[in-house]
């Protein structure tokens, strides 16, 4: 099972972006854990299982193939402050996904039907039946 925390992982472009957002992010004092890059099928699925077939709380709504990370264009993030990880702060999350959207990804706090907090992507408008059928970025 591969689900990766390494920039290394995401596609050039996107990995260019996360290390803007991550200084942009540094540059305001709030430091950021990247927490999920590039995911295989297994991982997707055994994320997309929580909550569903496997306990614990949904985090996913996307099984294998349905997700950006398993086409390297979408990291999971996480802000910290003095060591600690701030799940629970949405307005510190806010903050970050703004970062994020000023270096010109897509940050998931803004969707309408499953907001994630901790999600940016970017597509360059490609949908996920582009990513399927083997376009890339």
């Amino acid at each position: 099972m591969i689900n990766s925390r390494s920039l290394d992982d995401l596609h050039p472009k996107v990995k260019s972006m996360c290390i803007d957002f991550i200084e942009k992010c540094k540059a305001l004092g709030i430091d950021v854990l990247i927490t999920s890059t590039y995911r295989d099928a297994e991982s997707q699925n055994a994320l997309y299982a929580q909550g569903r077939t496997l306990p614990g709380k949904k985090v996913t709504n996307a099984s294998a193939g349905k997700s950006y990370h398993n086409y390297r264009v979408a990291f999971d993030f996480a802000p910290i402050v003095n060591g600690k990880v701030m799940w629970d702060d949405a307005a510190l999350f806010t903050r970050c996904g703004e970062v994020a959207e000023s270096v010109g990804l897509e940050w998931a706090g803004r969707w309408t039907k499953f907001k994630e907090l901790a999600h940016c992507q970017y597509t360059n408008e490609l949908k996920l039946v582009d990513f399927q059928t083997g376009k890339t970025l």
